[in-house]
C-alpha cells in the first residue's frame, strides 16, 4: 500500500516493517522492509534504486544485514 522510495527495500525473511542497515553498501542508513519478493527468493533483499541505470550498475552483491528493529 505505500509507493516504492528511498529506504524501502522488499524480503521475505523478514517481516514488514522490520528496519535493517546494510553497512558494507550504505553505512549507516537504515531501510525498511515493505513489500515481498516471490516466494522463491528467501534469501536476499530487494533495494529500491532511483533508475534501472543505477541498479544495474549496482547489481547483485552480497553483504551482511543486521536487524536495527522488528
Amino acid at each position: 500500500g505505500t509507493r516504492t522510495r528511498d529506504g524501502i527495500v522488499a524480503a521475505n525473511i523478514f517481516p514488514i516493517g522490520t528496519r535493517v542497515r546494510i553497512p558494507e553498501l550504505f553505512g549507516d542508513k537504515v531501510l525498511v522492509v515493505e513489500d515481498r519478493m516471490h516466494k522463491r527468493f528467501t534469501d536476499r533483499i530487494d533495494v529500491w534504486m532511483p533508475s534501472k541505470w543505477q541498479a544495474l550498475t549496482f547489481g547483485k552483491q552480497r553483504a551482511a544485514v543486521e536487524i536495527v528493529e522488528l
